[in-house]
């Protein structure tokens, strides 16, 4: 077989395998036992371990965007729209995006690499031999716990973002809280907000569950934990844009309606 349809089917063999791991995960989340402490532990390391990570990330974004969007606006004459067009550049689309590409690469790499590591150690082979269900201890637990911190973790970053937004309006515009705010708010509607958190479940599901399978099924000892980790990543990466194109474009249909 030549290399491109080698490739090919490489390609679809994985997204196979990947599709039926998450039939797996969908079966076992809602089957005994429920194993909340370790759901809250992972909630506590996936979300609180990140708040620094996505609140520093979220402010440069929001000072970084206002201050390349500012000198335009300026020259149209549309600077009074800055705010308008900032609350809903980051609540629609970049707050959640970047958020989500940022916890693939922390938390889609830490999942891979800590139960590649497992793997490779024969711990989960050891769970298993003691009764213990590992696929529920550690995969179901993680993904969870990704796909409800991850839209808390968005939200922080939209705050974070506008907050940095503000503060060039208000050093460059001088523009008071207040009148920021209600700019802003004024031009969001509650139809902004939902598909945007909606969407961050499903990044949080493709994340947790592409770090789980690759870290679940690492090989070749402490090199295919490495490659577990790097994989984890750079699929986790493309499935949140392929999300994302798929929710801008069922919103599009929506809002054509």
């Amino acid at each position: 077989m030549v290399k491109p349809l080698r490739d090919l089917a490489n390609f679809f063999e994985e997204a196979g395998k990947i599709a039926r791991f998450a039939g797996r995960f969908l079966q076992a989340v809602w089957k005994p036992p429920y194993e909340l402490r370790e759901l809250f532990h992972q909630c506590y390391v996936i979300g609180y371990q990140s708040l620094f990570l996505i609140a520093l990330t979220g402010f440069i974004m929001g000072l970084v965007l206002d201050l390349q969007t500012r000198p335009t606006m300026i020259e149209f004459g549309a600077e009074s729209y800055l705010p308008a067009m900032i609350g809903i550049s980051v609540v629609r689309e970049i707050g959640p995006v970047i958020t989500a590409l940022m916890c693939a690469g922390k938390i889609g790499s830490s999942i891979g690499a800590e139960l590649g590591s497992m793997r490779v150690t024969e711990q989960i082979d050891a769970m298993e031999v003691s009764g213990t269900n590992p696929f529920k201890y550690l995969v179901v637990t993680r993904i969870l716990a990704t796909m409800l911190m991850l839209p808390v973790l968005a939200m922080l970053s939209n705050a974070v973002g506008l907050f940095g937004s503000f503060l060039v309006e208000n050093l460059k515009g001088g523009v008071t809280p207040v009148l920021y705010y209600n700019k802003v708010m004024n031009n969001l509607a509650f139809g902004d907000l939902i598909p945007s958190f909606t969407k961050c479940f499903f990044f949080g599901f493709a994340i947790g569950l592409v770090g789980c399978y690759k870290g679940y099924y690492a090989k070749k000892g402490t090199v295919g934990v490495g490659a577990a980790a790097n994989v984890a990543v750079v699929l986790a990466s493309m499935l949140v844009f392929v999300l994302d194109l798929i929710a801008v474009l069922i919103a599009d249909i929506f809002y054509e309606l």
